[in-house]
Formats: structure tokens, C-alpha cells, sequence
């Protein structure tokens, strides 16, 4: 009796232990990557669609032609230069010729400030129109994976040139870890592909 005791003891032992094992295998899985979390990286979904690409082209026909307009006026400016030195100073023709280089050295002047104030106006009105659009498609990219969570993820762009920068990148960099997370960036770029009213505009 204690001998068949002793065996079915051994069993029990045997089976329970199976099913630690296994349970132990299992529980990883269960608790392990939250696959409905999605992650996206905002910087690279605007930086690689056509749209940006377009827009690029764009920004940079504009920038030859700004660079373009300070050249020549300051190729101007220092033809009415050289000009003067040949005119009688404070004469007729020395003061019409004076009057338009300081006009146009103003002109110039104006220009050097207002040219980047464009160029960054424009790159500011572009990510504002596209940034509805990545957060549009990220949802529908969500609702489609039946995701209940997307996070925006940048890697930090380190060493920083000041202190104040790197304590808002310090401030700004929330996701340390997305191992297991589905990265929705190259889909978003793709649907962005789609979407010709922002290759047009």
C-alpha cells in the first residue's frame, strides 16, 4: 500500500511540475511586448514621403532665386561703388548715384533678413499641413490593427550644441524602449505617397 502510495505521489509530483514548466513557458508570452501598442517616428514619416520631397525641390528653386536677387544686388551695389570714385564728389550726377547704392545696400540689407524668415515660414506652414495628415492615417493604422495605444518616438539627436537643448531633448524624450511595439512609420509614409493633394500643393 504505501509503495503504490509512493508511486502515485510521484505521479501527482511528476504532472504538477509538468504544468509549472509549461505555465512558466507560457507566462512570457502572455506579459511579454505589448503588440497593441503602436510607435511612429514623426521626423522620418515628414522627412521621406514624395510630398516632402516635392516640397523640397520647391524650397530649394526658391532659394537660388533669393540668393540669385541678393547677388545681383550686391554686384549692383559695388558697380555704384566704383562708380563714384570717378564722379566729382557731392555733385549732381555723385549724389543720384550715392542715392540709389544706399538704396539699394537698404535693399540688400532687407533682403538678408527677410529671405530666412520665408524659408522657415514656409517649412512651418508645410509641417503643419502635413502633421494633421500622419496623425490622420496613424489612427486609421490603429483602428485597422486594433491598436489601443500609438506613441510618437525620436531618437534624440545628441551631443547638443547647448544646455538648453539638451535639457528639452531630456524633457521632450518620453519612450526610452519599443521592442515588441508595431512601428506603423513606413506605412504612414507609403498612405502620405497616396494622398496627391499634398504632391500638388
Amino acid at each position: 500500500m504505501k509503495i503504490k502510495t509512493l508511486i502515485s505521489g510521484c505521479l501527482v509530483g511528476m504532472v504538477v511540475l509538468f504544468l509549472v514548466h509549461q505555465f512558466g513557458e507560457a507566462q512570457p508570452l502572455a506579459s511579454g511586448p505589448a503588440s497593441n501598442i503602436g510607435v511612429v517616428s514623426i521626423e522620418k514619416a515628414l522627412q521621406n514621403c514624395q510630398a516632402t520631397a516635392k516640397f523640397k525641390e520647391r524650397g530649394e528653386t526658391e532659394r537660388r532665386e533669393m540668393e540669385a536677387e541678393e547677388k545681383k544686388l550686391s554686384g549692383d551695389i559695388e558697380s555704384l561703388r566704383g562708380s563714384l570714385q570717378a564722379l566729382v564728389p557731392n555733385s549732381a550726377d555723385w549724389l543720384a548715384q550715392y542715392k540709389d547704392m544706399v538704396k539699394k545696400e537698404s535693399e540688400l540689407d532687407a533682403l538678408k533678413k527677410m529671405n530666412p524668415q520665408v524659408r522657415a515660414m514656409r517649412a512651418h506652414q508645410w509641417t503643419e499641413k502635413l502633421y494633421p495628415e500622419i496623425l490622420r492615417i496613424a489612427k486609421e493604422l490603429a483602428a485597422q490593427k486594433g491598436l489601443a495605444l500609438v506613441l510618437s518616438v525620436e531618437e534624440p539627436q545628441l551631443p547638443t550644441q547647448r544646455y538648453e537643448e539638451l535639457v528639452m531633448t531630456l524633457r521632450t524624450h518620453k519612450v526610452l524602449y519599443t521592442g515588441g511595439c508595431v512601428d506603423l512609420t513606413n506605412e504612414i509614409i507609403v498612405e502620405l505617397d497616396k494622398t496627391n493633394s499634398l504632391l500638388v500643393n
